[in-house]
């Protein structure tokens, strides 16, 4: 039996960008754009109407009227559809942009000049509940750990920065050559000196502590 397809609800407030978006998104076999939104306020309505697997946030709304912006309406989803997972789609990776779209309870953050195949790969990271960061705002966000209680080994941040774009544990295996035991033996001590318990929790943990280096 064929899955059924992840439906996705995209909130831009550029007419051009939505039609893009869908375009691109409705290209893949397992993806399904059920609605659009042109503001924060209507992605918050429609999400809690519709309950689609993925909201694709714009961080900000612009233009007269334009209401909340993009991390509110996060905030705002976390009551009116707490089970939709919410992806940032952006053109801003700046350290308090990427911060407070985390620390407001955002899935992902992926930026609109990536890679076609980086947001397909968040897209479907989110609606499983995995954790989906650009690999530009990765490679800007990790660094070394700076607070002794709390020290990541360098392997620790290579898992930390992978566990970020969504690579799976085999994933993450195969590209540092390690075997997936070893791997979820890592996991378990960053869970660990984070104080966390699950992978996107992690990672969002990781940057409210200011553990990930985003300058």
């Amino acid at each position: 039996m064929t899955a059924a397809p992840i439906r996705l609800l995209i909130a831009d407030d550029h007419a051009v960008v939505r039609a893009g978006l869908r375009a691109l998104l409705e290209g893949e076999p397992d993806f399904d754009v059920i609605a659009e939104a042109e503001s924060g306020e209507e992605a918050v309505r429609l999400a809690g109407r519709l309950t689609p697997d993925v909201v694709l946030m714009d961080l900000r709304f612009a233009g007269p009227g334009a209401g909340i912006d993009g991390i509110e309406a996060v905030r705002r989803l976390a009551t009116a559809a707490p089970d939709v997972p919410v992806l940032m789609l952006t053109s801003y990776s700046g350290r308090t942009d990427v911060v407070r779209a985390l620390e407001a309870g955002a899935r992902g953050y992926v930026l609109k000049a990536g890679p076609p195949e980086e947001l397909f790969r968040a897209v479907r990271g989110a609606a499983s509940g995995i954790m989906a960061l650009a690999s530009e705002v990765v490679g800007a966000l990790v660094g070394q750990v700076v607070s002794p209680d709390h020290e990541l080994t360098g392997r620790e941040i290579e898992v930390v920065r992978l566990m970020a774009e969504g690579r799976s544990n085999r994933a993450i295996a195969q590209s540092l050559f390690l075997s997936e035991a070893t791997v979820k033996t890592h996991l378990v001590r960053i869970y660990r000196k984070l104080s966390v318990e699950n992978r996107a929790a992690a990672v969002s943990e990781a940057v409210r502590r200011g553990l990930l280096d985003l300058d």
